[in-house]
Formats: C-alpha cells, sequence, structure tokens
C-alpha cells in the first residue's frame, strides 16, 4: 500500500513545475521568429540610407572611365568591398550582441578596442568622409560655374557656407532632417534613375572599344576591390551596424542568431539594389570615357554627364539634390561621432563642443580639395581595411574559438604588422619620399604573397589565426587538466 501511495506521489508533477512549464511554452511560442515582408522592407530601406551616400557614386563612375572594356571584372572586386562587406559587418554585430564597436573591438583589448574606435570615426567623419561630403558637393554642384583659376577662392566660400549650415543641424538635430531624408533621398534616386535611363537608352560610346588604363589593364578585379575600399561602408557598418541591430531586435526578434538571419536578410534586398545602382553608374561612366575622355574625379564626370544629356539645367537639379543629399550625410555623421566620442571620453568635453570641433577640422580639411582627400584617405583605409575585415570576421566564427581574446589579438596583430607595408605604398609619392619608408614595401613584396597588389596583409593574418588557435587549444588543455 506505501509502495503504491509512493508510486502515485511520484507521478504527481509539482504545481510550480506546471505553470513554469506553461510560462516557458508561452514565452516560446510569443517569441519572434521572423518579420514580416513589411518590416523587413522597412529594416532593408533603413540600411539602404544608412550605406548609400551620394558621395559614393563618384568612384565607380570613376572606375567605369578608367576599366573601360574590363569594367566588368573591376565591378565585380568593387561590390565585394562596397556591398559584401558592410553586411557582413551588421551581420557579425548582430551575432555577437555587443553593444557597439567599441564593445566588439575590445575583445582584442580595452586600449585596442578605444584606439580603433576613435580612428575608424575619425575616418568617416572629420578627417575624410565628412570633407568629402562638402568637396563632392562642390565638384558636382559649383565647380563647373568658375574659372579653374578662382576654385580655390570658391571652395573656401561653399565649404563655410556647407559647414555653417552642417553645425546648426548638428546642434539643433530635429524632425526637419528625417523630412529631407524621406523626401531628398527619393528625389535623388529619381533624378538618378531618369539619368542612367538617358545614358543607357543614348550611350555615348560603346564600353568594348575602350582600352582599360593604369592598375585596370593588369589587375582589374583586386583594383576593384581596392576602389571600394573608398565608399568606408564596410567601416560605416562597424560603426552603425549596432542601430539596425537594435531595430531588428526591437520588432520582437530576440536570439543572436535569428537576428543575424533576419539582418542578413533585409540587408540582401538593400544589397541588391545598391548593387544594380553601382553597376549602372559604372556602364554609365564607362561610356561617357568615349565623349568627356578620363575626368579628374567621380564628381566632375557625373556633372559632365549630367551636362551632357541634360544641359545645364540638368546639371543643376544634379548639383542641388547632391549638395542636399551630402549635406544630410554630413550632419547625421557629425551627430554620430560627437555623440560617440562624448560617450567614450566622458569626461573630455559635451557634445556640443565635439560637434564645434569636429565641423571645425572638416572645414579646413575639405579646403584641400576633393583630388587630395581621396590621395590620403587612401593609405589610412589600406591599414583599416584589413583590421575591420578580421574583426568581421573573427566576430562571425567566434562561437568556434569560444571569442578567446587570445585569437583576436594573434590575428589583429599579424594583420597590423603587414597592414603599415600597405599603409606605406598607397601614400602619394611626396609623402612616401619624405617618410623614406620604400624599403619596407621592398621587403613586404619580397616577403609577403600578394603584396604587390595590395593584399600583403592575407598571409599574416592567416599565420596568426594558426597561432592564436594553437595557444588557444594549449590553454584549453591545460585547464582541463586542472
Amino acid at each position: 500500500m506505501r509502495d503504491r501511495l509512493d508510486r502515485g506521489i511520484c507521478r504527481i508533477p509539482d504545481r510550480n513545475v506546471i505553470v513554469e512549464n506553461d510560462l516557458m511554452e508561452s514565452v516560446a511560442k510569443s517569441m519572434k521568429k521572423n518579420l514580416t515582408l513589411k518590416e523587413t522592407i522597412f529594416v532593408a530601406s533603413m540600411l539602404f540610407g544608412m550605406f548609400f551616400g551620394a558621395g559614393n557614386l563618384i568612384f565607380p563612375a570613376s572606375m567605369g572611365q578608367l576599366a573601360g572594356e574590363r569594367m566588368w571584372l573591376a565591378a565585380v572586386g568593387f561590390l565585394i568591398t562596397g556591398v559584401g562587406l558592410p553586411l557582413l559587418g551588421v551581420a557579425a554585430l548582430g551575432i555577437s550582441r555587443k553593444d557597439g564597436l567599441l564593445e566588439v573591438s575590445s575583445q582584442v583589448g580595452k586600449r585596442y578596442g578605444i584606439c580603433f574606435t576613435s580612428v575608424l570615426y575619425l575616418t568617416i567623419g572629420p578627417f575624410f568622409a565628412i570633407p568629402r561630403c562638402a568637396t563632392v558637393a562642390f565638384s558636382i554642384g559649383v565647380e563647373q560655374m568658375f574659372p579653374e583659376n578662382d576654385h580655390t577662392m570658391a571652395l573656401a566660400v561653399f565649404s563655410v557656407l556647407f559647414f555653417a549650415v552642417v553645425l546648426f543641424f548638428s546642434l539643433r538635430p530635429g524632425k526637419i532632417l528625417v523630412w529631407i531624408g524621406k523626401i531628398l533621398n527619393p528625389l535623388f534616386l529619381c533624378f538618378l534613375a531618369i539619368l542612367i535611363v538617358r545614358a543607357l537608352l543614348s550611350p555615348m560610346g560603346v564600353i568594348g572599344e575602350l582600352e582599360p588604363t593604369g592598375a585596370y589593364e593588369t589587375q582589374a578585379f583586386f583594383t576593384g576591390v581596392l576602389e571600394g575600399y573608398n565608399t568606408m561602408d564596410a567601416l560605416a557598418g562597424l560603426a552603425f551596424g549596432i542601430i539596425v541591430v537594435q531595430v531588428v531586435r526591437g520588432l520582437g526578434v530576440e536570439e543572436s542568431g535569428d537576428v543575424a538571419k533576419n539582418t542578413v536578410k533585409a540587408g540582401v534586398f538593400s544589397s541588391i539594389l545598391m548593387a544594380v545602382i553601382y553597376l549602372l553608374v559604372t556602364v554609365v561612366g564607362a561610356q561617357s570615357r568615349a565623349v568627356i575622355g578620363i575626368s579628374e574625379n567621380g564628381g566632375i564626370a557625373l556633372a559632365q554627364i549630367a551636362e551632357h544629356y541634360f544641359g545645364k539645367a540638368g546639371a543643376l537639379i544634379l548639383a542641388v539634390t547632391v549638395t542636399l543629399a551630402c549635406l544630410k550625410t554630413a550632419v547625421g555623421l557629425i551627430t554620430s561621432c560627437g555623440e560617440t566620442f562624448e560617450k567614450i571620453f566622458p569626461k573630455a568635453f559635451s557634445y556640443r563642443v565635439w560637434a564645434i570641433g569636429f565641423t571645425a577640422v572638416s572645414l579646413l580639411i575639405a579646403n584641400l580639395g576633393l583630388n587630395v582627400i581621396i590621395a590620403y584617405s587612401l593609405p589610412v583605409l589600406m591599414f583599416l581595411y584589413p583590421l575591420a575585415i578580421t574583426l568581421i570576421l573573427l566576430t562571425l566564427f567566434g562561437v568556434c574559438f569560444q571569442n578567446d581574446p587570445i585569437v583576436y589579438r594573434c590575428v589583429t596583430g599579424f594583420t597590423a604588422i603587414a597592414a603599415v607595408a600597405d599603409f606605406i605604398r598607397a601614400l602619394p609619392d611626396a609623402a612616401k619620399a619624405f617618410l623614406h619608408a620604400g624599403w619596407i614595401v621592398e621587403a613586404a613584396d619580397r616577403i609577403l604573397p600578394f603584396s604587390k597588389i595590395g593584399f600583403g596583409w592575407i598571409a599574416p593574418a592567416a599565420i596568426g589565426l594558426v597561432v592564436g588557435l594553437i595557444l588557444w587549444k594549449i590553454r584549453e588543455e591545460k585547464l582541463e587538466q586542472v
């Protein structure tokens, strides 16, 4: 009897257990796995707006002119770094469940995280990207109106006015920026679509008859990959991707795997649109060479193309829309950089001081001109991009080595050493002569595979990965023995 009673009692489940199980089942059922189609489109449009800027168009246009008949091969390389890497960067942030770039990069080390985050934001901020906004707007919209001798003074006046407006809105963020973004971007894309369609229906020349120039003659693909660095979108993906991830989570998707999956899904939509635009602009740029030749930069090329098809009125419309788009982008970058540095260095300056300082620096650098900014930004990007690429890949596959810092440090250390050679190689000739560091490039070319084409960091990164994994495995075995 007692045995039966005991068995009966054992068969009666605890009421608290029943309640707990019911709650867990309810939470599991309510937990969202996927975004709706409408939500996916919303996130996709947000990603597109974050990555795509008017300034990005100058690089595929210029690449098309230089690559000629090898344009398609160059375009494939461009899309890898201009579209693919930014998408992977956002996905990496989604998988990591970290609160932004500072936390992700701090897996290498706290000091490294602060340095890397600061340098990255300065690169996509006051040192290069923000000044580029002003110079792109000037090149497309204003430069053609003045004689060449007056360009320096015209740029000075234009940049002062441009950054005065930028600072005004940066210190007073409000709905007007949202309104400008919602209205302006569609208008810009509509005008761009009209320009592209007109150019495709009435091409200036046949691409197959245009010989490639410079590095595109022998290394079209890899030159296209490096050209994609200029978009800075992979860096922007690391910097601003957390915003997209937070939006996905805010829409009810919580699990890291689901967040990453839905982020990638939305990213595919935006990436396809970006890729199509980049390809079409590259085609238009290549065709234009038959009539206007090779322009000084992509901004001038777009202005000349617009004037060719639509006259002065078309060029003016393009100028206004590009200027406003660049203005909006500059305000967004000043705001992001100011907020980030206030967070990283809370005891240093207020947001207002950071915003004023970044605006002043951007104004000074903008007056160097678009060509100079592009020339000096490339070496920095040649150094930063390998570090960004390895950080993205390590974050994506970090679960394989439990995100152990020793792996991050080994890969990053080896990559950084090799990237110095790529940095020096990309410097303008005057800067290389001043530094007397040509021997570093020569040594890298002798030792490192792919160094001559700008990818000398790949082999050291792989070696760093092997060393890091070995050290991690040894430490794991020691811990198991203890």
